[in-house]
């Protein structure tokens, strides 16, 4: 079942896009030398690519723990469905025995 997926990325559209600063970034235009400035964007890209890889864990670990979650829904499920059959069964035989 392919729902919460689908359901994770509708809620990261849905939410409304505010411009704001991100902890961690430096204001490299302020930088007059070329070689800070661009040492400032290099320690950007480097924050920016460790957040991703925190994030993709997190989002890991978040749907791994939502398909064990759907296979216990799935397995109870099936109990309910199976328990169900064996009380329409036991309801059908009397009337057979009638």
């Amino acid at each position: 079942m392919r729902l919460a997926p689908l359901f994770l990325i509708f809620i990261f559209f849905a939410a409304p896009a505010l411009a704001q600063d991100i902890r961690g970034m430096e204001n490299c235009g302020a930088e007059k030398q070329i070689d800070r400035r661009t040492g400032c964007l290099q320690a950007n890209v480097e924050f920016l690519q460790q957040e991703i890889v925190k994030l993709k864990r997190e989002t890991l670990n978040q749907m791994a723990a939502a398909k064990a979650e759907a296979a216990s829904l799935k397995a109870t499920l099936a109990k309910l469905e199976a328990d169900m059959a064996q009380i329409k069964a036991k309801g059908a035989e009397p009337a057979a025995k009638k």
